[in-house]
């Protein structure tokens, strides 16, 4: 087999590869769990291996041009990073549970699902106790939604963020050391590219599978708070767990 195309086939396997390290799907959950609809959950993944790619590229690039090498005291130093941006993220869910930013509110006034493209304006007969009435609500539409709860426009620069801090985590150093067997320029972009494509579809793929799950806990309200809960306390957990280790 020629080995150049032994080189690109073997980034596309460890890009798919790179995308389940533990680190990577404790970050990619911790922000998925904060996404109603399956489309912006999977979203995530794209986006977060968009980020990804964008740092593996520049590193590769740096290492064939300068004739650079990633010692331990470089790599320990990105483990670190990784490990401060878990315990954020971390933090960042366990303040949206405090402070309830899942829900949108008022509660009898605005339902938690939306009606496609279009606002609707109704109500719905419930119960209290023995008397039954109605109150007046209105079903935002997506885009409604998206600004009632402060969401427009961070997931993109949120999970592309991510996912350019974890670029040079875990085993991507690894990834990256077939580059010193490559002769031309030709091969080690096509290495990069596929290694780079691993990854996004790996990670889409793996992110989609959680955000499905996910979309339909959080159709219910008490769901949303113990998801945030869990995913804030696992993430800060397992970043002080990684950081310690990288120590």
């Amino acid at each position: 087999m020629d080995p150049v195309f032994s080189a690109v086939l073997l980034g596309f396997v460890l890009g798919l590869q790179h995308a389940t390290d533990p680190d990577h799907l404790v970050a990619v959950a911790t922000i998925v769990t904060r996404e109603r609809r399956f489309a912006d959950g999977a979203l995530v993944g794209v986006l977060w291996g968009l980020g990804h790619m964008a740092t593996l590229t520049l590193a590769g690039a740096a290492i064939v041009a300068f004739r650079l090498t990633i010692g331990p005291e470089v790599a320990g130093g990105f483990e670190l990073l990784v490990a401060a941006m878990l315990v954020l993220l971390g933090v960042w869910r366990l303040r949206d549970a405090a402070r309830g930013l899942d829900a949108v509110p008022p509660v009898h006034l605005t339902a938690d699902h939306e009606h496609g493209h279009l606002e609707a304006v109704h109500s719905h007969p419930h119960l209290h106790g023995e008397h039954v009435h109605a109150h007046p609500h209105v079903h935002p539409s997506r885009s409604l939604l998206a600004a009632l709860s402060g969401r427009r426009g961070r997931l993109p620069a949120r999970a592309l963020l991510v996912g350019a801090v974890h670029g040079m985590a875990g085993s991507a150093a690894a990834s990256l050391l077939v580059l010193v067997t490559l002769r031309s320029t030709s091969s080690v972009v096509g290495y990069l590219a596929v290694l780079g494509v691993g990854t996004i579809l790996g990670m889409t793929l793996l992110t989609a599978a959680m955000a499905y799950p996910v979309s339909l806990a959080l159709r219910f309200r008490h769901a949303r708070r113990a998801l945030a809960l869990c995913a804030g306390v696992g993430s800060i957990a397992f970043g002080v767990a990684y950081g310690y280790a990288a120590l």
